[in-house]
């Protein structure tokens, strides 16, 4: 199955940089272009697009404003437009919103090229977690803008984990892998995943990285820690 990309980015040279690199893919086709959020938008309405590439910091319409009116129209749906963030910076307060916004990841503008590719892969197929241990030093860095929970968790959504699935939870939100999961609570990779796709149903979120940043509302998970 070919990927449809959009590309949005108000730098001509580096949308250049990207098609160059994705043209060169057999199952990868960006379909769109954009210079804006807004525009973006507009050019969504009429192509049907699996992964934008997102640039943040952008005029009218920015990245993070342009990933909450994404996600939201589409509901989170599994044929919905999944979004990365791409930004300039490793720690970076726009990111950390365009995260709680929906975004699905995010990746450096000096990405290399096969860790670009792999990113996109690995988000339309639905993994969704992209550097997953940047992306716990990026919520460590900004979970005090977070609303600070007591001692247990609150959130009613949290709370309907099971014990072991809250335990893969933080695990996740440390930024191990499914494999690293398995091994550390000696289970099968399969397991795993399945405890995986129960938590995403039971929290109500999108994909890893939503439900990290929900283990950090709730209070489950603490910022530079586990739970």
């Amino acid at each position: 199955m070919t990927v449809r990309i959009m590309l949005v980015d108000d730098q001509v040279l580096l949308r250049t940089g990207f098609r160059m690199v994705l043209a060169a893919q057999q199952d990868m086709d960006v379909v769109a272009e954009a210079a804006d959020g807004a525009e973006a938008l507009e050019r969504l309405r009429t192509t049907t697009v699996d992964v934008v590439l997102m640039d943040i910091r952008m005029p009218n319409v920015d990245g993070v404003e342009a990933t909450r009116r994404i996600c939201e129209e589409g509901q989170g749906g599994p044929g919905d437009p999944k979004v990365l963030i791409l930004t300039t910076f490793d720690l970076d307060e726009y990111a950390f919103a365009a995260l709680k916004a929906g975004a699905s990841g995010f990746l450096l503008k000096d990405v290399p090229p096969g860790e670009l590719l792999a990113a996109i892969r690995s988000v339309h197929s639905g993994d969704a977690v992209v550097a997953p241990s940047t992306t716990k030093r990026l919520i460590d860095q900004f979970s005090p803008m977070l609303p600070s929970s007591g001692p247990e968790p609150t959130s009613k959504e949290i709370q309907r984990l099971t014990g072991r699935e809250r335990e893969v939870l933080v695990l996740i939100s440390q930024g191990l892998s499914n494999g690293e999961i398995a091994a550390k609570l000696v289970l099968s990779e399969a397991t795993v995943k399945t405890h995986v796709g129960r938590i995403l149903t039971k929290l109500e979120v999108r994909d890893r990285v939503q439900a990290v940043v929900l283990a950090y509302e709730s209070g489950l998970v603490r910022a530079g820690g586990g739970g």
